[in-house]
């Protein structure tokens, strides 16, 4: 008979990674489905073409060893960058972007586990530098034909231009599309869109950031099954929120609401699914709040005083990067031990 022997802990659990992970993805169907439901057949092909991509790059890099698509990994990569992109994304450079998460953003440091910036970030990065104009095109939701045909640009030949898709948008029965997200209406035009439609999904967005109140939903569910850890989400919303609202005392004609930051552009969708990516966090119990409030803090700072509308990728790949150092000092004394003290 053969003993194996393993280190602490010895604790057994059925809460293996690839559990996990699927119920990750599980979570977020609801998420992918509102996105359909609002961009028709450009959000579903956008969503299955990067998830392709993704899975296919993860096994093409993983040709010579047992196949590692069955952790599910690859996958939530693949649709948390779909749901980053806009609509009108085509989906030539959709398979670009799912390249890179994985190729880049994922192999290059060892594979699961061991990658330091979350891929779909790193995917999301690379064609918002490489395609600046394709990533801030967008298109109206529940429009009258989109489940009959593609928003045009979405076929895009590869390395060709997308089409100017303003005519396309004129023959749709959309009411008061303004061609801007929320954040670009108020940085530019001062005007703010209501709770409502930001909670309702009724406003111009990537395919996945619309509704607020779905992604909260979806984190719940999550963080009731401890497939997530709570604290990083609610660290980064209430920074953010604490933040808006000192800038709103300082000059309420010209910062918004707490409420309008939390609830638009992609901050819900970044502090619930990739600002609590377990192999990029802090572990810490001191360092997931610093982790969570750092990435909330520089998103508000990006979004207002920065060139760009939206900060949060940026802030969460600070925060990434950030990760090893917190967890460095905010280790816990040792049961037993006195805190030894730095010269």
């Amino acid at each position: 008979m053969s003993i194996e022997l393993r280190t602490s802990p010895h604790q057994v659990s059925d809460r293996s990674v690839p559990t996990i992970m699927k119920h990750v993805v599980l979570s977020m169907l609801p998420i992918c489905a509102f996105a359909i439901w609002q961009y028709g057949l450009s959000a579903l092909a956008l969503l299955l073409t990067v998830t392709a991509t993704c899975l296919l790059t993860e096994r093409l890099l993983n040709r010579s060893a047992p196949s590692t698509l069955n952790d599910w990994s690859a996958a939530i990569t693949g649709i948390l960058l779909a749901l980053t992109l806009p609509p009108t994304f085509p989906l030539w450079m959709g398979v670009v972007a799912g390249f890179v998460a994985i190729a880049i953003g994922k192999a290059l440091f060892g594979g699961l586990g061991f990658n330091v910036f979350n891929p779909a970030l790193i995917g999301r990065a690379f064609v918002q530098a490489a395609f600046p104009v394709a990533i801030t095109t967008w298109s109206p939701a529940f429009s009258t034909q989109r489940f009959s045909e593609f928003i045009p640009s979405t076929l895009t030949a590869p390395l060709m231009i997308p089409p100017d898709i303003a005519a396309w948008i004129k023959l749709q029965s959309v009411d008061a599309f303004t061609g801007a997200t929320p954040l670009a209406r108020w940085k530019f035009e001062n005007v703010t869109a209501t709770a409502h439609d930001l909670l309702s999904g009724a406003v111009t967005a990537s395919t996945g950031e619309t509704s607020a109140i779905l992604i909260l939903v979806c984190g719940m569910y999550l963080a009731a099954r401890k497939f997530m850890d709570w604290r990083i989400p609610v660290a980064v919303l209430a920074s953010a929120a604490f933040t808006a609202w000192m800038f709103q005392l300082y000059d309420p004609s010209h910062y918004p609401s707490p409420s309008f930051v939390l609830l638009s552009g992609g901050l819900m969708l970044g502090a619930v699914y990739m600002a609590s990516d377990m192999a990029t966090s802090p572990v810490t119990p001191v360092g997931v709040w610093i982790y969570g409030a750092v990435i909330g803090v520089v998103t508000v700072m990006i979004r207002y005083f920065g060139g760009l509308t939206e900060g949060v990728m940026y802030a969460i790949l600070l925060g990434n990067a950030m990760s090893p150092f917190i967890d460095r000092y905010t280790q816990p004394r040792v049961f037993g031990t006195r805190q030894k003290r730095q010269k």
